[in-house]
């Protein structure tokens, strides 16, 4: 998704094609002017714009003030998680393979003041160091075709939802409980799951991967995992005992490390030297146990860990490309900020904050959609791509 910036005479020609993309979800509008100025929000989101606030937006649509875009984001009737659902869909339609992953991530967004649903000084890899901001969690959903958001949730710490007088004042309901970012990846998942959106692993790093009571809920559901964890992490090795993952890889001979490539990166080839260790004594309904490492060619000592879960027919390059698909999240975020103002929002509800982020998820699955098409010379040709699948063609749900 990287080298394709949006021009002016681009974003002409597919203004038909994204008002066919809009009409998917414009049922989710209580009123004609909300669902007109999110069709405009949309197609802003879409242009190359510097910045996409609530001020350029307006003025891109020849309005000298963001009024309804503020009453678009704050106030109007509509159902943003429905849209999220629509969007979701789409991505499916678009770029869904049974053999897709899942992937779970969390980013920062910079924000001044302390009256935004949710901001406080806090760790950021935005910045990377601690700032005001926000922090929104993310379910990717990538496949050989593409890779798109499908779900998001803004995180509420304690020092908020201990404080319900301040919550209310930022739109967040008494019934919005503290949840930790872990959570959220289960709740997305499992949304992903009752929508019988196809994949066939997960993926997320280490700040999800160390924690065992999801390991747990994701074998529950025979999720197939592998996920990234922390070098001192124990598992129950194949004898039935604890043991450190950095132990189990350190008995490993030789000639079990393989030199494999993780796909194509920013800097080229991401080539490193991966093995792999059986854990848990039994292997239960044909799934299988493993700690994969990822080791650096010019630096041995550096060395990546995983914890993994998936049909015992899963070979080493199999795993491999699982881990290596978890940067596709990056550049999701990569692409939605540059290219669809995900990170341009000017808004301190907390509903805004989700409307705000879902049309700009719906930007980016649009995108992703576009290039998919042109990328594989499907059944979008130079001339049909502004004709994109209409409310007619709607996936159930």
């Amino acid at each position: 998704m990287r080298g394709h910036p949006t021009g002016s005479e681009q974003v002409e020609s597919w203004s038909e094609g994204v008002a066919g993309f809009h009409a998917r979800f414009d049922h989710r509008f209580g009123r004609s002017e909300p669902r007109e100025r999110a069709s405009d929000y949309l197609n802003g989101l879409l242009a190359p714009l510097e910045k996409k606030n609530g001020w350029t937006l307006s003025e891109q649509v020849g309005q000298l003030r963001p009024d309804g875009v503020q009453r678009l984001l704050n106030h109007s009737d509509w159902d943003e998680n429905a849209v999220r659902d629509d969007v979701r869909d789409f991505v499916v339609e678009t770029i869904g393979a049974k053999d897709a992953v899942l992937i779970g991530d969390d980013i920062g967004f910079l924000k001044k003041g302390t009256k935004s649903a949710g901001v406080q000084r806090q760790y950021t890899g935005t910045a990377g160091r601690t700032e005001s901001s926000q922090i929104g969690t993310f379910l990717a959903y990538a496949s050989s075709r593409g890779r798109a958001l499908i779900d998001r949730e803004l995180y509420i710490p304690v020092s908020w939802t201990d404080d319900r007088d301040r919550c209310r004042a930022a739109g967040i309901d008494d019934g919005v409980p503290f949840a930790t970012k872990n959570e959220h990846f289960k709740w997305m998942l499992q949304r992903a799951i009752d929508a019988g959106v196809p994949f066939a692993w997960v993926t997320a790093d280490e700040a999800y991967g160390q924690v065992k009571h999801l390991r747990v809920w994701l074998e529950k559901r025979r999720v197939a995992h592998v996920l990234a964890t922390k070098v001192n992490d124990t598992v129950i090795a194949a004898r039935g005992a604890d043991a450190r993952v950095d132990q189990l890889v350190a008995a490993l001979p030789r000639q079990r490390w393989k030199r494999i490539s993780g796909g194509a990166g920013a800097h080229g080839e991401r080539i490193y030297d991966w093995a792999r260790a059986a854990i848990r004594p039994y292997w239960e309904n044909g799934f299988g146990h493993w700690v994969l490492a990822r080791r650096s060619v010019s630096d041995p000592s550096e060395i990546a860990y995983y914890v993994c879960y998936g049909p015992v027919i899963s070979r080493l390059k199999d795993l491999v490309k699982v881990a290596a698909v978890r940067w596709a999240v990056e550049e999701c975020f990569q692409t939605a900020k540059g290219e669809c103002g995900l990170d341009h929002y000017q808004v301190r509800l907390y509903r805004a904050w989700y409307r705000h982020i879902t049309l700009a998820m719906a930007a980016l699955a649009y995108l992703t959609a576009i290039r998919a098409a042109e990328a594989t010379k499907g059944a979008l040709s130079t001339t049909s791509r502004t004709s994109y699948p209409s409310a007619s063609r709607r996936s159930a749900g």
